[in-house]
């Protein structure tokens, strides 16, 4: 099968609502848990194709309300981050995991350069691709625009229970991270911390590299312990919670006049 006959069975990237003018740009990097026909489902368990492993449980439904309430565009995955992880660079083996904390993944074990590449071409690149268009657009159009990438997290990690339920993540800017957490006093109901359960040292903060800091764009990585996801109701509730610390935090980006803001 060439590459070209491939790419035409698989939808790898969903654009929503991409003439959104408002100030932000959504990513979710890990939206589905689809195993597209020609990778199989790499040999996992019914359950492991289901759980946090394979995909971050509600971010797409925060996404989304995030976007229509933002007025902003979302790009998101529509291949499990088992597949191809869109927050990771092609050369790192967390890319392509062939054991996801206690989950082995058989079908990454032992991947050639080919297979690698092709994953490469037709999840990552499409992604990345989309995230671009949307930001040359943007650019052309004048609109300033904060990336906000969107995640959750598994409760219990390696045994350990996480008491964190929303984390505000950033690499080396950050002016969004810093202003969200400068509101977090709105949510006393939440724990919010800061570069939790992850941060930079973790490698996950690609697509604010990438996609964030390489534009110049302010930038900031959301994550949402996804036990407090379990319905449309607590995604709704939780998205609203967000929007209490992002429309501000855009605000005072605005109102400090920054160039990205």
């Amino acid at each position: 099968m060439s590459l070209s006959d491939s790419n035409a069975l698989i939808q790898a990237v969903e654009v929503s609502n991409p003439e959104g003018s408002g100030a932000a740009l959504i990513l979710c990097e890990h939206a589905s848990n689809h195993f597209p026909a020609q990778f199989g489902d790499l040999g996992l368990q019914p359950a492991d194709q289901n759980s946090h492993a394979a995909w971050d449980p509600g971010a797409r439904a925060i996404s989304l309300h995030l976007s229509q309430a933002l007025d902003a565009p979302m790009v998101a995955s529509q291949v499990s981050r088992l597949v191809y992880d869109c927050n990771r660079p092609p050369e790192v083996a967390s890319a392509m995991p062939a054991v996801s904390e206690l989950i082995e993944v058989p079908g990454n074990r032992d991947l050639t350069d080919d297979q690698r590449h092709q994953r490469v071409d037709m999840v990552y690149r499409p992604f990345c691709d989309a995230v671009s268009d949307v930001i040359k657009a943007r650019n052309a159009a004048g609109l300033q625009t904060v990336l906000i990438t969107i995640h959750s997290f598994t409760p219990v990690y390696y045994g350990q229970h996480r008491a964190v339920e929303i984390g505000i993540l950033h690499d080396d800017d950050t002016a969004m991270a810093d202003a969200m957490l400068a509101n977090a006093p709105a949510l006393p109901h939440r724990r919010v911390e800061r570069n939790q359960p992850y941060g930079p040292q973790d490698g996950v903060t690609h697509s604010l590299r990438l996609h964030g800091l390489a534009h110049g764009l302010a930038n900031v990585m959301i994550e949402v312990r996804n036990d407090l996801l379990r319905s449309p109701q607590e995604e709704t509730t939780m998205a609203e919670e967000l929007l209490t610390l992002i429309r501000p935090a855009m605000a005072t980006l605005a109102q400090q006049g920054g160039d990205n803001a």
